[in-house]
């Protein structure tokens, strides 16, 4: 495997191309009343952009989100219309909502966190006092996050101050919990049926241009969600074991195992080659895990090329 060949980033200019947004790992292209979302590989974490690429991790992010909003489709409505090319999703174009709908059925990563820091109210939301890391909640529970801007953090904040600050009108804000709940039930069930334990998610939502709420963005992917092994779930809880997990958080413990939260100040430690392939194998494993599909490795001799031509066929005939 060439860690160099990896897509760091685009800079495309599609005939009537009118903005260009870019995200910590996403591309978003607008051209007519096209979305066109392109998945780099750069990594994300702790709202950081580390240095270096993952090979293949744009096409594994962007095809489990395409398979997972095909399998939910009909129980939420989403932007998507097609993807031409492994990196690439193309839909409609949305308004996005400026919040991220968080939703955890378990007290990890974030939440385990903060629980351990003392806190029992997260996002307004009360955590129940003996709960260990890695356990249920009774039911699920949703933590909203603001949209970082330029790289930001993103931040928690509750159902009332989203409300209270307009950030969402109560009519809509009621639609996306109502839609997240729907999906994180989808979700779990699919992710049983791969032996896996949806644990906690993210879901993004927008407006069409005719106002209607879709969801937009990735779903259900090793950067948007946690998923621990079913098998032998309950043994490591009983012995107080970490769980087995199918999420990038290993990527964040070994940030932190190096002294790297994206703290201010705090330098990104240096990814050997040998380090970045052991990522890359670990986002197949997670691909093949979450599907149950195969997978197949695009061809990375010429990325950016692909793209652009791939794109360029679609809006030729469309």
């Amino acid at each position: 495997m060439n860690t160099n060949q990896t897509l760091m980033g685009t800079d495309f200019k599609f005939p009537g191309q009118s903005n260009v947004y870019k995200g910590k790992v996403r591309e978003v292209y607008t051209v007519g009343n096209f979305l066109i979302m392109i998945a780099t590989d750069r990594l994300s974490a702790f709202d950081v952009v580390m240095p270096k690429g993952i090979p293949f991790k744009g096409q594994i992010l962007n095809q489990i989100a395409a398979k997972m909003m095909k399998l939910t489709e009909d129980i939420v409505p989403n932007w998507l219309l097609t993807t031409p090319d492994p990196n690439v999703a193309i839909g409609h174009c949305c308004t996005p909502f400026k919040v991220e709908m968080v939703i955890r059925g378990y007290m990890s990563g974030h939440a385990a966190r903060e629980y351990k820091a003392g806190k029992r109210v997260l996002c307004g939301v009360i955590m129940p006092e003996g709960m260990e890391e890695n356990d249920p909640f009774e039911s699920p529970i949703i933590t909203p996050a603001t949209k970082a801007e330029n790289g930001d953090h993103d931040e928690d904040i509750s159902r009332e101050a989203i409300l209270t600050r307009g950030i969402v009108s109560e009519a809509d804000y009621l639609v996306l919990e109502d839609y997240t709940r729907k999906l994180f039930q989808r979700g779990t069930e699919i992710a049983a049926a791969q032996g896996l334990i949806l644990v906690d998610t993210k879901y993004e939502f927008g407006k069409t241009k005719d106002g209607k709420i879709v969801l937009i963005d990735e779903i259900h992917t090793p950067d948007s969600s946690r998923y621990f092994y079913a098998d032998g779930y309950q043994a490591r809880q009983n012995r107080g074991e970490a769980q087995k997990q199918l999420s990038k958080e290993f990527v964040r413990q070994w940030l932190i195992q190096n002294g790297f939260q994206g703290l201010e100040g705090q330098i990104v430690p240096f990814m050997s080659d040998a380090y970045i392939e052991t990522v890359s194998k670990r986002y197949i494993e997670l691909y093949e895990n979450i599907t149950g599909d195969a997978f197949v490795r695009s061809d990375l001799s010429n990325i950016n090329n692909r793209i652009e031509t791939n794109v360029l066929n679609f809006l030729s005939t469309s």
